[in-house]
């Protein structure tokens, strides 16, 4: 474990991945309001240590970081024992490695948060602890009834479609990532029950914005983008008509925000968190964005459905926007294009001018 000084003695927001893609623009938005911040990663993602970078040039007085893996128990708990609000982002983030690996997916996902809490618990006056989970706890909603309607899917219930998936949906785990995050979801809540501490759970869909290293298995907004600048091919898998609702990570971190200004009132409850039925977009939807972006058709090739995968996900997040007091959520297009213009500055590219926005 290899530490940063500047924060001995206080009480950081201990952020776990906060070297990645939500974590550092989270650390950023806290650390520029005045909090102190430990970031808690391991720097094996490809791209964070640049992210880690970036955060200690700008916050040099408010960002300290620890490099440890969360399976170092010890590490882990040390970094917790003196944090004043934990927001738990680190995980085995892929479907494909958690069939490949289900034991590292396990003593990741639900073995260090069980940690973390552990370490929380046995503080006098525990603080509080916000979750990442994911909608993958909904399982793949083969139950319900979906239409083609031209290069998406949507579903035929008139409800789902108006407003999405809520959190009233009964869960159901499938594959082992589902498995883990979905048993770690539930740990989260109950130690609110059986423990008070206080905590929160948060169901995203997919997260897209600057600082995103997209790659094939996690991060498709960014990894469609980085391959269509680079103008190398992209596989889809499926037909590219399954739909999710989109998020930018402004609103995320606002959402992450929200939370721990407001953990006394939504201690032990989960929300869902998400871009809506307004920001519900198809992969084909996308990809014709990014060819109108970067101006040249898309290499693109087509392979089998992959486990788990859902034909339509859009989450139902009234009762976040309302509980959290979130603001509307930026339209996918314009955050597309934000993102486009942050991936093609970062890798020295150049969008055609009539791509740019003014």
């Amino acid at each position: 474990m290899t530490a940063h000084p500047a924060l001995t003695g206080r009480q950081p927001v201990l952020i776990t991945g906060g070297a990645g893609f939500i974590g550092a623009n989270l650390a950023d938005a806290l650390a520029a309001e005045g909090r102190d911040v430990l970031i808690y990663d391991a720097l094996l993602r490809p791209g964070v240590e640049g992210n880690l970078a970036w955060l200690k040039a700008r916050h040099p007085q408010r960002i300290s970081a620890v490099t440890a893996d969360v399976r170092d128990a010890a590490s882990l708990s040390a970094a917790a024992a003196e944090a004043s609000a934990v927001v738990h982002l680190a995980a085995q983030v892929a479907v494909t490695t958690s069939l490949e690996d289900p034991g590292t997916d396990f003593s990741v996902n639900l073995g260090a948060t069980l940690t973390l809490l552990e370490a929380l618990r046995r503080r006098p006056a525990p603080p509080p602890l916000v979750f990442a989970s994911t909608n993958k706890v909904y399982g793949d909603l083969a139950d319900l009834e979906f239409r083609l309607a031209g290069d998406a899917y949507a579903p035929t219930d008139p409800g789902i479609l108006a407003h999405g998936i809520g959190e009233g949906r009964s869960l159901d785990f499938h594959t082992p990532y589902g498995c883990s995050k979905g048993a770690a979801d539930q740990y989260v809540l109950d130690y609110a029950r059986s423990f008070a501490v206080p905590t929160c759970v948060l169901r995203m869909s997919c997260i897209y914005g600057p600082r995103q290293m997209g790659t094939e298995d996690q991060g498709w907004v960014a990894h469609f983008l980085i391959r269509a600048l680079e103008g190398r091919p992209i596989t889809i898998y499926g037909d590219g008509c399954q739909v999710r609702d989109v998020l930018d990570v402004g609103d995320a971190v606002a959402a992450y925000r929200a939370v721990l200004a407001r953990i006394g009132r939504v201690t032990g409850r989960a929300f869902n968190l998400g871009g809506g039925p307004a920001n519900a977009v198809s992969l084909r939807q996308v990809l014709a964005a990014i060819e109108g972006l970067v101006g040249h058709p898309l290499d693109l090739a087509f392979e089998g459905w992959r486990a788990g995968d859902q034909r339509y996900y859009v989450s139902d997040a009234r009762r976040a926007t309302a509980e959290l007091g979130l603001p509307p959520p930026l339209p996918w297009r314009r955050g597309l294009t934000r993102l486009a213009d942050w991936l093609a500055e970062s890798r020295g590219l150049r969008l055609p001018a009539r791509a740019v926005p003014a």
